[in-house]
């Protein structure tokens, strides 16, 4: 997976891919402040701060309810708190519950939706961001 840190947006952006956690529930990933990502205000651009966010949910979603499944981010939400003015760090976490509570509802609906909330984090643990991402999930016909 780490194939993603040389997608063009990510890597302009300066973002990381650093790994899934060992039980598969989890990604860290992060965003260093460089010159050349930076904003007329030294920060991090917004678009890049969810940009970092974009795609993980869902690879987990996928990843626990297998090729059966079809799933997507429907929506995302991002509330900037401060500015990021150093590295940004952020861990999208889904727990086991949740993973079967997305199953069972797509199974018995046909499909579903489900919000996921993470935090970015400078590297001094400073709260910059959050991010609500809604993933869709419906099970192949």
């Amino acid at each position: 997976m780490r194939w993603i840190n040389l997608y063009p947006p990510y890597l302009g952006a300066g973002i990381r891919f650093k790994g899934f956690s060992d039980d598969g529930y989890a990604c860290h990933v992060e965003m260093k402040l460089r010159w050349w990502n930076k904003n007329l205000f030294n920060t991090h651009f917004g678009g890049s701060i969810y940009a970092m966010c974009d795609p993980w949910f869902c690879f987990i979603v996928l990843d626990k309810l297998g090729p059966e499944y079809i799933v997507w981010d429907k929506s995302a939400t991002v509330r900037f708190l401060k500015p990021g003015e150093r590295t940004l760090k952020a861990v999208f976490r889904a727990k086991p519950e949740e993973i079967e509570h997305i199953r069972n509802q797509a199974d018995s609906q046909g499909k579903t939706t489900y919000v996921f909330t993470a935090e970015i984090l400078d590297s001094k643990g400073i709260r910059v961001a959050e991010v609500d991402k809604e993933v869709y999930a419906r099970r192949k016909a």
